[in-house]
């Protein structure tokens, strides 16, 4: 609900710092190495680790570790307004910024020559899809074994007009385009260290503001966290039944 330029209520009922009802499950695909899916809300994102495995061609290798190889995309019928199959610009943008946040709690030093590829799929989108997808694929390297110094989870927080919000669903992104002076923060968040391993801005914003969303972020990563860990908890404990 908008009043004179202020975001007063959230056409889901939801609570400004509140994210989404959330489902994550690991192991989704057998054949895979390390597989995930994470949802939040209409948004679902899946993942499938493969490796580590023998990097070809040859000179890409690295004598030292392995490499971390990222890719997301987004399935044609993910939206309403079916959306053209391959990569773009977008697509391109957010694998790499992916692989950097996920690159700073992944160990692969003990597997030098290799690469360890993510594949991230959204087959549902209802905004939020990029933190969404960094979150499942947390939980799919996790699964696969591959070394990782903690986990990382994602969260998106938007300012509507002079509002803060977390985890924006499709019709507070229509608001926040539309809005003037609107601003989009993406942030990556370790869950041990509590360290930012990602954040992106766009659009303007004041110092307490920019404060306050940190704070809004670091309360919405510690509930997706537990999500994260009840999921490798409960493939955990199948696996030894």
């Amino acid at each position: 609900m908008m009043v004179e330029g202020l975001y007063t209520k959230r056409e889901d009922g939801r609570k400004f710092d509140e994210v989404r009802p959330m489902k994550a499950k690991v192991g989704i695909v057998p054949s895979a190495d390390g597989s995930a899916s994470f949802e939040t809300g209409k948004t679902k994102a899946i993942a499938v680790v493969r490796g580590p495995r023998t990097l070809h061609p040859q000179h890409m290798q690295n004598a030292q570790t392995g490499i971390l190889r990222v890719s997301y995309g987004m399935m044609p019928f993910s939206v309403e307004d079916r959306i053209r199959p391959g990569p773009n610009r977008r697509s391109e943008e957010i694998s790499k910024v992916t692989e950097w946040a996920l690159s700073s709690v992944v160990d692969l030093s003990g597997f030098p020559n290799t690469v360890v590829d993510v594949f991230v799929q959204i087959p549902q989108a209802d905004a939020g899809t990029r933190v969404a997808g960094i979150n499942a694929a947390a939980l799919a390297l996790a699964h696969a074994g591959i070394p990782m110094k903690e986990m990382v989870s994602a969260i998106g927080v938007g300012k509507i007009d002079k509002t803060l919000v977390v985890d924006l669903n499709k019709y507070e992104d229509s608001i926040f385009h539309d809005g003037e002076g609107s601003t989009d923060i993406p942030v990556v968040m370790t869950s041990r260290t509590k360290e930012i391993a990602l954040l992106q801005l766009d659009g303007k914003i004041s110092v307490d503001e920019f404060k306050e969303t940190i704070e809004m972020a670091k309360k919405a990563c510690d509930d997706i966290l537990k999500v994260q860990m009840d999921a490798l908890k409960n493939v955990s404990e199948e696996s030894n039944e």
